[in-house]
């Protein structure tokens, strides 16, 4: 792990709040030094390569560095729903979820504890024998990704906006594209092109990736020139093959954003369909798609600390 990654001093993600969480400060991710997880089981609604047929072994950890307007986890993101565990527990909530069958180990907006979660990594490395996906909003430091080599198997960010007033207006970070495009290129870098093994279960077959990273843009609504622009940027500036997209539908407005109220109503059909017809055009055809039907609240799991140890 890398010494320079510390909660004395925090650095974890581009905002460096350089508080001290071990004394009781708290930064912008809300997070404390202790980790903090509201959900821990199969997930069926990951790309179908990541949840597979048996599902991902997903973990749900509470606070964010981002914390955006529209988040349909907010419950967990912002209001900090969830259960204090120790590296010990953690390591022994993914060795669980491995009996349970799952296809990978799915950590969800884990940067804050990032420490933490590569020591509950060292602990079980011998007996962990499933990829590890690391499953973020983007907002990442390089020096974070390379804190990661030789832990994490498969990156599954986000990449959110290309405008930087888009991301100062609804994440309050301005500074959003340069950091989470820096920090793809990295991950790209560590994992290589996407690697993939065939599993038969239950008479189906699926392709499961082992290794790579799947980059995620969710379209908003009135956004799809800044898509565009993100598609531009991903198909003109990372080698071919290297990374698969996944353009995603969902976007659901689960509570009325009085402050942002273009942001009332999910995006249209033309909308979407402009911005899937665009990335083939520009060649990005490795990757995923959804169905307009995929915006739709049952996406997002109860958060009712499922998995958790009772103490």
């Amino acid at each position: 792990m890398n010494v320079s990654l510390s909660y004395q001093s925090c650095n974890l993600c581009p905002r460096n709040c350089k508080v001290n969480r071990t004394a009781g400060q708290v930064g912008f991710c809300g997070g404390s030094h202790e980790i903090k997880a509201a959900r821990a089981a199969l997930h069926m609604w990951e790309e179908p390569c990541i949840s597979g047929i048996r599902g991902s072994g997903t973990i749900f950890f509470s606070g964010c560095s981002l914390k955006c307007c529209f988040c349909q986890n907010s419950s967990i993101s912002q209001d900090l729903t969830g259960k204090t565990i120790t590296v010990r527990q953690l390591a022994d909530i993914m060795l669980d979820l491995q009996e349970q069958g799952a296809h990978n180990i799915n950590l969800v907006t884990g940067s804050h504890y990032l420490p933490s979660l590569l020591s509950a990594l060292d602990l079980i490395r011998h007996r962990l024998l499933i990829p590890v996906v690391y499953n973020c909003g983007g907002y990442e430091s390089v020096e974070a990704v390379h804190a990661m080599k030789g832990y994490i198997d498969v990156f599954l960010p986000d990449l959110k906006y290309y405008d930087s007033a888009l991301s100062a207006k609804y994440s309050k970070a301005p500074d959003y594209f340069f950091h989470a495009f820096k920090a793809i290129e990295a991950m790209i870098s560590q994992t290589g092109k996407p690697v993939f093994r065939q599993e038969v279960s239950e008479g189906q077959s699926i392709s499961l990736i082992q290794k790579g990273v799947i980059v995620r843009h969710m379209v908003l609504p009135g956004c799809k020139e800044d898509s565009k622009k993100i598609i531009s940027m991903l198909s003109s500036l990372l080698p071919d093959h290297s990374f698969l997209i996944s353009l995603m539908s969902q976007y659901t407005p689960y509570r009325p954003m009085e402050q942002f109220p273009e942001l009332n109503r999910k995006i249209t059909s033309y909308e979407y369909n402009q911005v899937v017809d665009f990335a083939l055009e520009s060649g990005l055809t490795e990757g995923y798609m959804q169905k307009k039907t995929s915006a739709r609240e049952e996406y997002t799991p109860p958060f009712n600390l499922e998995g958790l140890p009772d103490n």
